[in-house]
């Protein structure tokens, strides 16, 4: 049957599955460890998103508060930058690198960074694709089995248009994200946040969370490069 076929387990499901899992231990293992190390000047990850805020004279944007783990993020909407219960509070050299990493994209916001104006553009797309995509891309297959081979597969390729456009988004995000982590991890030294030396924890970190946007991509790409493949089989048949 289509929804078990062999080449899907073996081409997206198998490889994404390890893909997603390495990165996601990589994440973990790395903030457990290094979120126990304090940082040798003590500030929390608040007091550091403020500082490095206020020395680019964003005094303008919010650091607050927000629930969950790992939710940190910047909303350029209301000029908020909301950092996780555990990252606001804590002193690690790991909680001051995450929210210098949410403080570097306020800086981008404020300096215009073209990537991120664009990713904030395509949001309403990339929403469409993701919403639509996978449903058109089902609608094709069953009438690939119950009507004409080449019908579905027409339907099935503008399915995947639709989910191609959070493949965009995802690609536009990458250098917005590693753009902020370079930013955090020359601002927490500059601004005199944390030391040299002490930068050792906070990159394996954000490098393992920059990773994890280079996993969503090749994810991402794989089943789309696989529906495609379906689809154009249908064509050719």
């Amino acid at each position: 049957m289509f929804f078990i076929d062999p080449l899907y387990l073996l081409l997206v499901f198998l490889p994404t599955l390890l893909i997603s899992g390495l990165c996601s231990w990589r994440v973990k293992a790395a903030f457990k460890k290094y979120s126990q190390v304090r940082s040798m000047n003590g500030y929390s990850g608040a007091q550091a998103a403020r500082m490095i805020l206020d020395r680019e004279g964003l005094h303008d944007v919010q650091v607050t508060e927000a629930g969950g783990f790992l939710s940190d993020h910047y909303d350029p909407r209301n000029k908020t930058l909301a950092l996780s219960a555990e990252n606001y509070r804590g002193t690690s050299v790991v909680h001051i690198g995450i929210a210098a990493h949410e403080a570097g994209h306020a800086i981008q916001d404020a300096q215009n960074y073209g990537p991120l104006k664009l990713r904030s553009a395509i949001v309403p797309l990339a929403a469409l694709g993701s919403s639509l995509g996978y449903g058109v891309i089902f609608v094709g297959m069953i009438l690939m089995w119950v009507a004409s081979g080449k019908i579905g597969s027409i339907v099935m390729l503008v399915g995947c248009a639709l989910f191609g456009l959070v493949l965009v988004f995802q690609l536009v995000t990458l250098p917005v994200e590693f753009d902020a982590t370079a930013r955090a991890k020359r601002i927490v030294v500059e601004a005199g946040i944390v030391y040299p030396e002490e930068r050792v924890g906070m990159d394996k970190v954000l490098d393992a969370a920059a990773m994890t946007y280079v996993a969503a991509v090749v994810t991402t790409l794989l089943t789309l490069a696989y529906y495609v493949m379906r689809a154009l089989s249908g064509i050719r048949d």
